[in-house]
């Protein structure tokens, strides 16, 4: 699910505000290029053994808590076959942040190998996976990385009922670039053998 900013404000990453006194952890990154309002387009290839397609989606995200790890929006598929109308999903994430959340899923049937192979194809988690081999990630400072790695999880149709023809059983690995906003994802359906 390659995505891009569709509208691009001068990039910039503001710093950490350093130690969380609560929590003892590095405070979650932050990022002024995720936030509540802002919208997203692109295209998710959605591949099978039938067919190879291209949907159009944009996202808007409605809220973000980096102190939670939270954060929750909507997606927008066009031109989907089957369907009428766009088909609207809302979503929640979490962010991995090492103190709301690692990363292995731990949940929505995802086993650390398959959390491993989903997080590798990103160039950018390649630098962090010895650690998380090590102890899981507990012990990473993310607070700085210039990537913020999520899991987006479609929780419910907003404008169609669940006898689309459509699936949100499983859930997207997703990884957002301070630099720029870019954003770029894979989906994981546990009732699908394929790579996804």
């Amino acid at each position: 699910m390659p995505v891009r900013v569709v509208d691009t404000p001068t990039p910039s990453s503001q710093p950490s505000p350093g130690q969380d006194a609560n929590a003892g952890q590095p405070s979650p990154p932050t990022c002024s290029l995720l936030s509540p309002g802002r919208c997203f387009d692109g295209t998710q290839n959605v591949s099978s053994l039938q067919k190879d397609e291209a949907w159009k989606v944009n996202v808007r995200i409605h809220g973000y808590d980096p102190e939670q790890g939270y954060l929750c929006g909507t997606m927008e598929a066009l031109n989907v076959p089957l369907a009428d109308t766009p088909v609207v999903t809302f979503w929640e994430g979490e962010v991995v942040d090492a103190k709301n959340y690692t990363f292995f899923t731990g949940k929505w049937e995802a086993s650390p190998e398959d959390d491993i192979r989903h997080w590798s194809k990103f160039p950018s988690f390649t630098p962090l996976l010895s650690q998380i081999e090590t102890d899981g990630g507990k012990s990473l400072d993310l607070s700085n990385y210039p990537h913020i790695f999520m899991r987006w999880k479609e929780q419910y149709f907003v404008n169609v009922g669940v006898d689309c023809g459509l699936t949100i059983a499983g859930f997207y690995y997703v990884c957002f670039s301070c630099s720029d906003g870019s954003i770029s994802g894979f989906y994981y359906d546990p009732n699908s053998r394929s790579l996804n």
